[in-house]
């Protein structure tokens, strides 16, 4: 079987954004209809309605079709990192990361030696891989950090430079929300662009990829585009059912109320 996280990296070293869907119900059929749309999947662990079995078998629905995953976790535990990680998926998202102290405690629960202190085994990384995965699994997982906070912002640059973190993910709504904004503020270059821009720059500084959920319009994802952004999140099941449902049933409503309007 190929590994997931090798071939995202592969992606991403092209230089082309990828473009990902944020999922937070547990439907692995969901994933199986719609995850080819995709170039990676975000199996959120951390505010989804995840739990470890959920995580497993939603991973394993973006195995099937073919798309890498990343799955979120919940904290900065090891041991949650670790179960993530069982699980084979392309990378995991650790939220809330501020400082380079916390970022490199991660990269030890995520990592393997000499890099970081990651407990060998997970069964299924075994029976996917063998028994040798982890000769390569340091470079082949990526390792992707939140930066939500002020405090992570200011310290962008030495998060980026710690070795073993992979990538930064600037968490638009804890940011904004620590900027004071309403949380159905819009998602824009007015309220983000100076914390895109820092983040965009710490990891184009020391080498790392970058992502970003792009929000809804196209000019948003535009300008996530423009900056060099390498992961985008462009969609995410929690926007799409409400929106086709209401649109499905506005239809159907019109569409009865012409007819009561016919029969008159």
């Amino acid at each position: 079987m190929s590994i997931p996280g090798r071939s995202l990296r592969t992606a991403l070293e092209s230089g082309a954004p990828q473009f990902g869907l944020c999922i937070m119900y547990p439907c692995p059929g969901e994933l199986e209809r719609i995850a080819p749309d995709w170039d990676w999947l975000w199996i959120d662990g951390q505010h989804g309605e995840m739990g470890y079995q959920d995580v497993l078998a939603m991973v394993r629905a973006c195995d099937h079709v073919g798309k890498p995953a990343l799955v979120r976790v919940a904290s900065h535990d090891s041991g949650r990192i670790g179960l993530a990680l069982d699980t084979a998926p392309a990378g995991v998202i650790v939220p809330l990361v501020d400082t380079p102290e916390q970022a490199r405690a991660v990269v030890r629960a995520a990592k393997f030696p000499p890099l970081g202190g990651r407990s060998y085994a997970g069964r299924r990384t075994v029976d996917l891989h063998g028994r040798l995965f982890c000769e390569t699994a340091n470079d082949d997982v990526l390792l992707i950090v939140q930066i939500e906070s002020l405090l992570a912002i200011d310290n962008a640059e030495a998060i980026a430079a710690v070795p073993g973190v992979d990538a930064l993910f600037l968490g638009p709504d804890d940011i904004m929300l620590r900027r004071g904004f309403t949380m159905n503020t819009a998602r824009s270059k007015d309220s983000l662009g100076p914390d895109m821009r820092a983040v965009v720059a710490a990891c184009r500084k020391h080498g790392k990829f970058s992502m970003v959920s792009g929000g809804t319009t196209s000019e948003m994802i535009r300008h996530c585009v423009e900056l060099g952004f390498h992961m985008i999140v462009a969609g995410g099941d929690i926007r799409f059912l409400p929106e086709a449902s209401k649109s499905a049933s506005k239809e159907a409503r019109e569409v009865a109320g012409q007819f009561a309007k016919g029969t008159r």
